[in-house]
């Protein structure tokens, strides 16, 4: 009986585990989505941009990009602030892991040849969210322009 009672428990923290992963993604998605949105134009370069970058830094297959795309797009159009975003960030990456982040979002913003105000405005939030170092803001900025 006592060993049932401890594959229980197991089972749900291998569950825990995988829902944190997911929400891991869900926010690392959703910010990148942001970034999109923000200036009111849904540019195809910037779609591809950021499917490349989840495939990458995530290390999913296309499939699971499209999926975790259209649950973001969702999470985005409900979401009251970015907080509840670069809560998942700040509890699970770590500094390098929130870099390659915000560096994503500069490519994103990019993508589509112009810089909007909205776009920068919105990943300055995000890197004061994410307890970023201007120099180190200034230096995904720079990274990403590349």
């Amino acid at each position: 009986m006592l060993s049932k009672i401890k594959q229980l428990f197991a089972k749900k923290e291998q569950q825990s585990d995988q829902e944190k992963v997911a929400e891991e993604h869900l926010a690392t998605a959703a910010l990148l989505i942001e970034v999109m949105v923000i200036d009111g134009h849904m540019d195809d370069q910037e779609l591809q941009s950021i499917s490349a970058t989840l495939c990458s830094i995530l290390e999913l297959d296309k499939g699971q990009v499209d999926e975790l795309i259209s649950l973001s797009k969702a999470e985005v159009e409900d979401a009251t602030s970015l907080y509840q975003f670069t809560k998942q960030i700040n509890d699970h990456y770590d500094l390098e892991g929130k870099l390659q982040l915000l560096t994503s979002m500069w490519k994103v913003a990019y993508a589509d040849g112009e810089l909007d105000k909205y776009e920068e405005n919105i990943i300055r939030r995000v890197a004061d969210l994410l307890h970023i170092r201007h120099s180190e803001y200034i230096r995904c900025k720079l990274d990403a322009k590349i």
